[in-house]
C-alpha cells in the first residue's frame, strides 16, 4: 500500500484528512475530475531539477510552471523538468507519477506556487493513481514548510472543455 508512509505521518501529527478513491487517472486534470475536486484545489507534484538538485514544485492542476520565474527566483539558468528515470528510485513506495507533495518525507526541497496557498483545502495524489488525500492547506504548510512564491500561470480552457465544469479558474475567475 503506497500511501502507508504518508498516512502514518499524518496520523502521528494528528492531522485530519480525507482519503478519496477514484477511477484510475494519470494527469492532474483527469484526477481532479475523477475525484470531483476543483483543478485549482488539486495540488500536482512536478519534479524539477535546480542546478542538478532534485526538488518538488507543487502547483494547482489547472496551472503550468513558469520556468523563467523559477530561474529568476533561484538566480540560475539551470532549472528544468526531471525525467522519470531521474526520480523513480526516490519514490519506491509510490506509483510513478503519483507522488504526494511531501518532499520532507523524501529528503528534498518543496516549492509551492503562491496560487495554491489561497485554498482552504487541497487534495493531492496519495502514492497511487486511484487514491487522493484532502486536507487543510494550513496543515500542509505546517508539516512540509515549503518555500512559497509565484512561479505558475493558469492554463486557458476552450469552449466545451470537460474540465470547465470542475474548475472555476477556467472561467477567468
Amino acid at each position: 500500500m503506497p500511501v502507508k508512509k504518508l498516512k502514518a505521518f499524518l496520523d502521528e501529527t494528528n492531522v485530519k484528512y480525507l482519503t478519496i478513491r477514484h477511477s484510475s487517472a494519470y494527469t492532474s486534470q483527469e484526477i481532479a475530475a475523477s475525484a470531483h475536486v476543483s483543478g485549482k484545489e488539486f495540488a500536482k507534484t512536478v519534479m524539477i531539477k535546480i542546478d542538478g538538485e532534485m526538488a518538488m514544485a507543487v502547483l494547482p492542476a489547472s496551472y503550468q510552471i513558469d520556468f523563467e520565474s523559477l530561474k529568476e527566483v533561484f538566480g540560475t539558468k539551470n532549472v528544468s523538468l526531471a525525467s522519470e528515470a531521474e526520480f523513480k528510485n526516490r519514490f519506491t513506495d509510490c506509483e510513478l507519477g503519483a507522488m504526494p507533495p511531501f518532499g520532507n518525507l523524501y529528503d528534498m526541497a518543496v516549492y509551492v506556487a503562491e496560487s495554491l496557498t489561497k485554498n482552504k483545502e487541497i487534495a493531492f495524489n496519495a502514492g497511487t493513481h486511484t487514491e487522493i488525500i484532502r486536507l487543510n492547506y494550513a496543515d500542509y504548510q505546517r508539516l512540509v514548510k515549503p518555500m512559497v512564491f509565484k512561479f505558475s500561470w493558469k492554463t486557458v480552457s476552450f469552449p466545451g472543455d470537460p474540465m470547465e465544469r470542475w474548475d472555476e479558474d477556467f472561467r477567468g475567475n
